[in-house]
């Protein structure tokens, strides 16, 4: 791996749910061409084009004239552009897409009837349409977990294996098992499980593409300059502390308004810190606006800071005594990666400032480059939660680039190896 040049094309492919753009900007990174990417949230979307379809760093895309460059579902496409996608049948290499998981998520309330839990059939039909040569689904631990019916009685098998049988039904080997992002350079504790499909044809020795995939992890993250040891949260985002740096005025009234550190590189850049700031070339990145928190907020935080083990969740205890309900808050530990990132940006605290994240922050921890711009409102509340895709919830839905890149370099060995 360590030998091969990125302008050497890996093969091409399309993304479904795409988000921001986590999953492609990994792949492009890997030397993977894109024909065209589904995203169904304007948000996300202009996210998405701003970096990789119209911009100039990160433009992965061959975007076909028959596709508006637009927000739209699998759904649409299949109905609309049907044809178009036929004479793609057998021309793909690869179909990668991480469907929405909430409904099955280990963090939040599952639910097993929650709609988005049947957006990967829309994957399958797609896969069905095009036929690719191989599959990459990441989704959530809790896609492949069982749930318990209203009884209270579990269900014979998880959902992730109903999606494997169809897959498996369409002609595809498929391999299955949990990639832990720490391991890939990602500061943070991401355990994703991933699903690989080989179309059978291709099929002419057995590959176990999970221990391909370990395989690949000292070449990866040496080529980065990156230790073995997992990244630290305070590695990722040390220099972004509001301590080392002047704030300045962001948006809003000049009295009141939201304030972002003027953002200057420490004389010292570990490793980490290098990778994600390599594209820059001094400007400034986007997304450093902090949160304007009142006094009472503060003061919460820092009783939280106070009573939380960092790195650990509150106790029920500490949860009744801070008056909270909340079902996750937890304070970083700055030696370890961090926790799993959410799309509730306060479910995670600063570990040495009373203080959620910053969208910025939060993308350091993710493997966003400082250079990837978020569009978009911040953040979003009330009924619209469920209908918007802000900043915090495109980073925190994201999949981590760097992840997405090992896993392109993981389908590019598995083409050689066949």
């Amino acid at each position: 791996m360590g030998s091969r040049k990125l302008d050497k094309i890996s093969g091409t492919y399309i993304d479904l749910f795409s988000g921001c753009g986590g999953f492609s900007l990994g792949l492009g990174n890997a030397g993977w061409q894109g024909i065209f990417a589904v995203e169904k949230d304007p948000m996300a979307f202009d996210t998405f084009r701003h970096n990789l379809i119209d911009g100039d760093k990160y433009n992965h895309f061959d975007w076909p004239q028959w596709l508006p460059k637009q927000a739209t579902t699998i759904q649409e496409i299949l109905k609309n552009y049907s044809e178009q996608l036929s004479n793609l049948k057998g021309k793909v290499d690869l179909i990668a897409g991480g469907p929405p998981c909430q409904g099955f998520s280990l963090a939040g309330r599952r639910n097993a009837k929650d709609p988005r839990n049947k957006l990967s059939d829309e994957y399958i039909n797609m896969v069905k349409l095009i036929s690719p040569k191989y599959l990459v689904l990441e989704n959530v631990r809790g896609f492949n977990s069982t749930f318990k019916d209203s009884e209270g009685n579990k269900e014979k098998q998880p959902y992730s294996m109903v999606v494997k049988a169809r897959l498996e039904k369409l002609g595809y080997k498929v391999f299955t098992d949990y990639v832990h992002s720490e391991n890939y350079g990602v500061p943070q504790k991401r355990t994703r499980f991933i699903m690989v499909g080989i179309r059978k044809d291709l099929v002419t020795k057995v590959v176990n593409p999970f221990e391909l995939l370990e395989s690949l992890r000292s070449d990866f993250l040496g080529n980065k300059k990156l230790p073995l040891k997992p990244v630290s949260v305070k590695q990722a985002i040390g220099d972004l502390e509001t301590s080392k740096s002047e704030l300045i005025y962001h948006s809003g009234s000049e009295k009141s308004g939201f304030k972002q550190i003027q953002y200057k590189p420490p004389a010292y850049l570990n490793a980490y810190q290098k990778q994600m700031r390599k594209g820059l070339n001094g400007s400034q990145p986007n997304s450093l606006r902090i949160a304007r928190h009142k006094p009472v907020t503060i003061a919460k935080f820092k009783l939280v800071q106070s009573l939380c083990e960092p790195g650990k969740g509150l106790s029920d205890e500490h949860k009744a005594t801070l008056g909270t309900k909340k079902q996750v808050i937890s304070v970083l530990n700055s030696k370890e990666p961090s926790r799993t990132l959410t799309t509730l940006p306060d479910d995670l605290l600063h570990y040495s400032e009373p203080r959620i994240l910053t969208v910025r922050e939060n993308a350091r921890i993710q493997s966003f480059p400082d250079d990837f711009v978020f569009r978009g409102k911040y953040t979003t509340g009330g009924m619209r939660r469920t209908q918007e895709c802000p900043r915090y919830t495109q980073v925190g839905n994201a999949v981590p680039p760097f992840l997405g890149e090992v896993l392109g370099e993981l389908i590019y060995q598995i083409k050689e190896a066949y």
